[in-house]
């Protein structure tokens, strides 16, 4: 197990929900921390209840990931070298597959997929120099088996899977690890932030998001995953079963999830 403790780890979405909460967490453990994010006023307000000196505030945007090895330069020369990138941000979606606008999945592969992809390969080289790094990628449960009204989501971080399971086996050897979060229901804004089917935010909370883990809670466990540089691993209550059942019993999955208050 390695520990984190005094690591440079760079951490996207970190401006509420699990990336704050994470950014928190790292803090207290000394880690020297880059956070990014769209809104640059609540990255500061996080930086403001860490540790002065060891957080360094780098906005960015998933959508605009033609401008990421720029950025990813300017970060390595700036700030020195980064051990872990922890790919946090994203973007939900609950809107049914009939109705939903085709540039709302458009949306949810630029920012969940591409934005991600996009900048992991922005920084890929710099582990490749070094010889050492961590991918963090946070995905989800919805990464392994679907649920109705998350039609683009579940597509998008299906298709995280795909590519950060080719990566860890192209760079096997080289010093470079990939884990792969998966979080169940979480106690973040995810849900009233979510893309209805014109594009438009939900605007209101899930049950199953309101009774989720609590996001602290989250971090830890997550954190723990990291040290132990686990390949994938599923963080959550009840909803984590359904990694297995998808596995052995997709059919009784299938019935289960139907029964479920996925809305």
């Amino acid at each position: 197990m390695e520990r984190l403790n005094g690591k440079t780890i760079w951490v996207t979405g970190a401006s509420s929900g699990i990336g704050e909460a994470l950014a928190l967490a790292l803090d207290k453990k000394g880690c020297r921390l880059i956070l990014s994010a769209r809104n640059e006023d609540r990255l500061k307000a996080v930086k403001a209840r860490c540790t002065p000196g060891n957080v360094h505030i780098v906005p960015l945007d998933l959508e605009q990931y033609a401008s990421f090895p720029e950025l990813a330069a300017q970060v390595f020369s700036t700030y020195g070298p980064v051990d872990i990138l922890i790919n946090n941000a994203g973007i939900s979606q609950r809107s049914l597959i009939v109705d939903t606008e085709l540039s709302v999945y458009e949306r949810m592969m630029h920012v969940n997929y591409l934005g991600t992809v996009a900048l992991t390969k922005a920084v890929l080289p710099h582990f490749v120099a070094r010889q050492k790094g961590h991918f963090v990628t946070v995905t989800s449960l919805m990464g392994k088996f679907g649920s109705p009204y998350r039609s683009g989501y579940c597509g998008a971080k299906h298709a995280l899977h795909g590519f950060f399971d080719v990566l860890r086996m192209e760079h096997e050897g080289s010093g470079i690890d990939v884990t792969l979060v998966c979080p169940g229901f979480v106690q973040t804004a995810i849900a009233k932030n979510a893309l209805t089917a014109d594009g438009s935010p939900q605007g209101t909370e899930d049950v199953a998001t309101k009774n989720g883990l609590p996001v602290s809670t989250f971090a830890h466990k997550m954190i723990r995953a990291m040290e132990r540089k686990k390949f994938e691993v599923y963080i959550g209550q009840r909803e984590v079963a359904g990694i297995y059942l998808k596995r052995f019993f997709p059919r009784i999955l299938h019935k289960v999830v139907l029964r479920s208050r996925v809305t």
